[in-house]
């Protein structure tokens, strides 16, 4: 970001007023804002809070494709990051832009470092947060994996399948709740059995709202339709709070087809050749129909 001209003219004085600033926003929309200074700071939007204890270490910036990295570190405060923030995953992936600004006139500011978060890590009442560079993406794999599955996901750009269409998601209340992992339903008979497993549970009310997990079984158990996840929700979810269920993909062809109609859709290759096919030779006897060899 440019430097104004009387930003640019402090900096060169000699006798600086300066401080950080840094703004996360969360996924779920939430806007927080922090500085080193010792008074709030208030400047593009936000307010920047000074009693959060929050301290950056040194940032380092290249010009070529290397990551910027840095780490925050800080105090927990019940009233900004918490946490069960936290350990609820609120803030993974959040975004960050940190600047250096004239606290004596918060207006004269300049970007330094635009990003995410990383990995957080809690000890002794306070937490420390990998800060990742714009540059960071670029070391994710790009390009499409030739595989017999579906290589989207259900109801991204790439498959483009609408999962809010009626019979394809329901919202209701759960009629118990297990261990945070296992919920129990009534007046999901109108979905076929298995339907929702391999989909996504997305909480919608109650402390835990905006948090989701991927559903690993879809069961019917005394009269009630059970729904169990991989993995517990990071968050406190109790009988009554409302809950959103997907239907589920296993990725294959013949689901796409028959299950969601969208096979035009398809990003999977149903018929490269499997591992076995390296094994195949030709053969004069027997039927050479493709299946597996026998002695």
């Amino acid at each position: 970001m440019p430097l104004s001209g009387t930003f640019l003219a402090h900096l060169e004085s000699g006798a600086t007023t300066l401080a950080r600033a840094w703004a996360l926003v969360r996924r779920d929309g939430v806007v927080l804002g922090f500085t080193d200074h010792d008074r709030d700071l208030v400047f593009a939007g936000v307010t920047f809070r000074a009693d959060t204890g929050m301290t950056a270490r040194a940032l380092s910036q290249t010009t070529g494709l290397s990551v910027d990295n840095s780490a925050a570190v800080s105090a927990l405060s019940s009233e900004a990051i918490t946490e069960e923030d936290i350990s609820a995953g609120r803030y993974d992936g959040a975004g960050l832009r940190i600047w250096l600004v004239n606290w004596r006139d918060p207006e004269q500011h300049a970007l330094i470092f635009t990003g995410t978060l990383g990995e957080m890590t809690r000890t002794a009442g306070a937490f420390e947060a990998e800060l990742r560079g714009l540059a960071e993406g670029l070391n994710q794999p790009q390009g499409q994996i030739y595989q017999a599955p579906c290589g989207a996901v259900l109801g991204d750009e790439a498959c483009r399948f609408d999962t809010g269409r009626a019979g394809f998601s329901a919202v209701l209340a759960a009629v118990a709740v297990t261990g945070h992992r296992a919920f129990r339903f009534e007046g999901l008979s109108g979905f076929a059995s298995r339907w929702f497993e391999q989909g996504r549970l997305e909480v919608m009310s109650g402390p835990a709202a905006g948090l989701a997990g991927a559903i690993k079984s879809d069961r019917e158990e005394n009269g009630l339709r059970v729904i169990e996840l991989w993995s517990e929700i990071r968050g406190p979810v109790t009988a009554g709070d409302t809950l959103r269920l997907t239907a589920g993909c296993d990725r294959r062809a013949e689901t796409c087809r028959s299950k969601f109609d969208n096979f035009l859709n398809f990003r999977g290759f149903p018929h490269i050749p499997g591992e076995d096919w390296l094994m195949s030779y030709p053969t004069r006897a027997g039927v050479n129909n493709g299946g597996s060899l026998t002695s």
